[in-house]
């Protein structure tokens, strides 16, 4: 992969996030302005972006690559289940903060930046892999994420009944439900009119700039003193955004011979840390300090890292 193409991604997207904090700082878009985008990109742009590539006539990759691709991502999300509960300790985290790096381990941005950034420098055709993970990662972070937090919540706020909170209903999502109608639709080849394409085609094209924009309203908003001063985090983010990345390279060329599927695992792993944690946390009235911190810190050395952990491809 030329390093040259991944730089180029990194530098237009620090861009569009500087665009996002100029709007923000001038005015022109609000807190309440961006979470309406959010809704927008996660609901609508994101899904449309992803049954575009479904849609494409790019070569397609057949069923049993689809499902190596299911492997692939179980193992990642296993190996990043086990590193959740192994970097906490070395870190010399306390015992009941273990759990926000333990959703900054497990959980990265790859939907809101994941997606366009795939398309971008892996093209299309990687699309497909992007929605077995997005499939795999919903289905994780309903279960496992929901599980662990409302743990932690009625650890923090004892009293406060947690117990049905969760609900199968949580797994059955748009993100799961757009994998699954994405995965149907390339694995049967469904074609649609012309004009359908192209109608669908331009919504998609909207994802990476309102995406990076929203992010730039987050960044707006940092309060330097409370973000860059923990230490931890530093040595998290060479941690988990460095060297976890570059191991998993090496322990999936052992059975991994499609180029594009394991450049879209390590795409995805080296992803920042995703904003449904800190969402869930807020809903379950769980202290996210640490977790907002890690998003925020992992995104802006994610112009560094990514590039870096692409090189090793």
């Amino acid at each position: 992969m030329s390093i040259f193409i991944v730089q180029k991604q990194m530098i237009i997207i620090f861009v569009l996030i500087l665009i996002g904090v100029f709007l923000f700082k001038s005015k022109h878009l609000s807190n309440d302005s961006a979470r309406q985008l959010s809704w927008i990109i996660v609901n609508i742009t994101n899904p449309i972006t992803l049954l575009c590539a479904a849609l494409s006539d790019d070569q397609k990759v057949g069923a049993k690559e689809v499902g190596l691709a299911f492997i692939c991502f179980g193992i990642m999300y296993a190996y990043l289940i086990i590193l959740a509960y192994i970097i906490p300790p070395l870190l010399g985290i306390e015992k009941d903060k273990r759990y926000s790096y333990r959703m900054l381990t497990i959980f990265g941005n790859t939907g809101f930046i994941g997606i366009p950034f795939a398309a971008a420098v892996l093209g299309t055709s990687s699309l497909i892999f992007v929605s077995v993970c997005g499939f795999v990662i919903n289905m994780i972070v309903y279960t496992y994420g929901s599980a662990t937090l409302r743990k932690t919540a009625a650890i923090q706020n004892p009293g406060n009944d947690m117990g049905n909170v969760f609900s199968i209903k949580n797994v059955i999502n748009s993100g799961t439900v757009i994998s699954v109608i994405t995965i149907v639709v390339y694995l049967l080849d469904v074609k649609v009119p012309e004009a359908v394409h192209t109608t669908l085609n331009h919504i998609g094209t909207c994802t990476t700039f309102l995406s990076m924009i929203v992010l730039g309203v987050s960044v707006a908003q940092i309060i330097p003193r409370e973000i860059f001063t923990k230490w931890r985090l530093y040595i998290f983010i060479v941690i988990r955004q460095i060297l976890v990345p570059i191991l998993l390279i090496f322990i999936l060329r052992l059975f991994v011979t499609n180029t594009l599927l394991l450049s879209s695992v390590i795409v995805m792993v080296s992803m920042p840390a995703g904003n449904l944690p800190l969402m869930m946390s807020k809903q379950y009235g769980v202290k996210e300090d640490t977790i907002s911190a890690g998003i925020i810190m992992t995104t802006l050395a994610s112009i560094i890292t990514i590039p870096v952990v692409m090189s090793f491809l």
